[in-house]
């Protein structure tokens, strides 16, 4: 079995390998190709000799390059993350493809950093910093509020939502949720509402649903103009949640009292690259991180060693449990509606 890994960091291959290296003692070895460039129309054809292949967040599978993909043999699709609004599933299930994704890796790691930027953001710890580095000791125009006794609204309560949910419970925040799904487990730290109300309430607002057509810019001019003024929002989950030119509007009329990305909608062509020494063109990006208020990461929430090796593992056991039934001569196809995993316990 030949896996291809694209868009591969030495942090992948070096979680990757050990992963291997376990899985190889118990009789489970596979060749392994890692590429440092991305998958998408232009590079799908570089697959000649793999079975499977390992996409990322922001690698193209689009139905042209699962097709060419599934031209060159490749029998699998595994995604090394939770989302898959970047793959074309109808194309997949089309030309018999299995897509296997990472449901649940390490919620804590995208909790705790979402948790982290609402509080940098809160305490404007990220301007001290700077300060201080320039020699500037003066706390003027950096006065913050507590967040025991605020009111914290969840759109989405997945495992990462829970997993806020119960940090923001420990500071002793009231827990506002909205889901289409409820959870049992969020009654423990909160409680539902209506979209309106979870609005209109929060004090922060932090999301943590999948994209999807249904939830496409969930933030809008709409849905800003319900939140209270001066919210801090929050997004750790997907770029194309937020309409970011709605975003900057409510920024200078202070609506949106500050916003904390680890995402955005733009940032297949810039994240996990370092474009220092580039001039950046997407001006939208530019402008909003313009705002002394605004905090721009590149998608790092997940990043933890433990979350690297979860990831890792999964990965390799969904392409270990694709063997198996295809030496069972089971049928695999793709899964449209909703991706499934066999290491997964339930999904965010």
């Amino acid at each position: 079995m030949k896996l291809s890994v694209f868009s591969a960091k030495q942090y992948d291959r070096r979680y990757f390998d050990a992963v291997h290296t376990r899985f190889s003692s118990r009789g489970f070895s596979i060749k392994i190709t890692y590429h440092e460039y991305a998958l998408d129309g232009s590079t799908a054809s570089s697959v000649q000799d793999a079975d499977a292949i390992c996409a990322f967040v922001n690698d193209t599978l689009s139905g042209s390059v699962i097709a060419t993909l599934a031209c060159n043999g490749v029998m699998a699709i595994l995604l090394r993350c939770a989302g898959y609004d970047h793959v074309d599933l109808e194309a997949a299930t089309e030309h018999g493809l299995m897509v296997a994704n990472v449901p649940s890796y390490s919620p804590e790691s995208v909790a705790e950093f979402a948790v982290a930027m609402a509080q940098t953001l809160n305490r404007n710890t990220h301007r001290a910093y700077n300060r201080v580095r320039e020699g500037n000791f003066a706390i003027n125009g950096l006065l913050g509020q507590i967040l025991c006794g605020k009111t914290v609204g969840l759109l989405g309560t997945g495992k990462i939502g829970l997993a806020t949910a119960r940090i923001m419970k420990g500071f002793g925040c009231q827990v506002l949720a909205y889901d289409p799904f409820p959870s049992a487990d969020l009654l423990q730290y909160g409680e539902y509402k209506s979209l309106d109300e979870v609005l209109a309430k929060s004090d922060v607002i932090s999301l943590h649903c999948p994209l999807m057509e249904a939830t496409r810019y969930l933030v809008n001019e709409d849905t800003i103009m319900k939140m209270k003024e001066g919210v801090l929002l929050v997004n750790t989950s997907r770029g194309g949640l937020i309409d970011t030119t709605a975003v900057i509007k409510a920024l200078k009329t202070k609506q949106i009292g500050g916003v904390a990305l680890d995402v955005y909608g733009g940032e297949v062509s810039l994240f996990y690259d370092d474009r220092s020494g580039k001039i950046i063109h997407d001006d939208v990006l530019m402008r909003l991180i313009s705002f002394h208020n605004v905090i721009v990461t590149g998608h790092q929430a997940f990043f933890t060693k433990e979350a690297l090796y979860k990831i890792a593992e999964c990965t390799l056991k969904n392409l270990e449990e694709f063997v198996a039934e295809e030496r069972a001569e089971t049928c695999l196809t793709s899964i449209w509606g909703q991706i499934q995993s066999p290491c997964s316990q339930g999904g965010h």
